[in-house]
């Protein structure tokens, strides 16, 4: 593997791997994809700031670089925000503005598939409200998020938090809470989720919508059920039982 990479370059507009639509949700398993993560002065999605963004390039299933930088959030970082991810704000004060660094993030993930836990209603709404912020454009990468995928492969945990899904496949924990430690750990726990996909348990359970890539769910209706599409009333695709 490749040294973690943290530079600042000014990326020309024309560089940038940005669009006008953003990616799609999908559920699956892909062998080269980009996890990423981040840590932020809270969660709130309106008023909070990034002030860590990590992420570990994935081929052929095998981690081959990385990326981590830290964030001038240009305010404090609340207190109960520190004790989480232990980020304090004499780490960040000579740090570069988020801008700058996110620029570098976007040369780095370029057009692959991004990965991450719980990205769906946290991480992503982050980048591309400041993708739209700074450059009026957003992320056109499609992504996978973990979550919602261990929910199906393993409903019998009853919580599936990142660091419980890396105790169920005994993948050490360390680090946790900060970005680069989440990656490397999400990575290896996606890897897993790539193999229950597999198991004829899983297959019997699940299904994946022809139509856009999200989960199918079985729902009930008053002929009796069917499998539905999770990303409805986006999608409508539906399936006899």
């Amino acid at each position: 593997m490749q040294g973690c990479r943290c530079f600042i370059k000014d990326v020309p507009e024309g560089e940038k791997m940005l669009g006008d639509t953003q990616g799609r949700k999908f559920d699956g398993y892909v062998t080269d994809y980009v996890v990423f993560d981040l840590e932020t002065t809270g969660i709130s999605c309106t008023t909070d700031r990034v002030i860590e963004i990590s992420a570990v390039k994935v081929q052929g299933a095998k981690a081959v670089d990385e990326f981590s930088a830290l964030v001038n959030p240009e305010m404090k970082i609340p207190f109960r925000a520190s004790q989480v991810n232990h980020i304090y704000d004499d780490m960040v004060k000579d740090a570069p503005v988020f801008e700058k660094v996110l620029a570098d993030f976007d040369a780095f993930i370029g057009d692959m598939v991004l990965v991450g836990h719980n990205i769906h209603t946290f991480d992503m709404k982050f980048i591309q409200r400041d993708a739209f912020l700074y450059w009026g454009r957003v992320f056109a990468n499609d992504y996978i998020d973990t979550l919602a995928l261990s929910r199906q492969c393993l409903p019998q945990l009853s919580n599936h938090k990142l660091t419980d899904l890396a105790n169920h496949y005994r993948i050490a924990a360390d680090g946790a809470h900060r970005a680069l430690a989440d990656c490397r750990m999400n990575q290896k726990v996606f890897e897993k989720l790539g193999e229950a996909l597999q198991s004829p348990a899983v297959k019997r359970n699940m299904k994946i919508c022809p139509r856009c890539g999200q989960l199918m769910r079985k729902r009930s209706g008053r002929f009796g059920e069917f499998w539905g599409c999770g990303g409805y009333p986006g999608c409508r695709y539906t399936e006899n039982i």
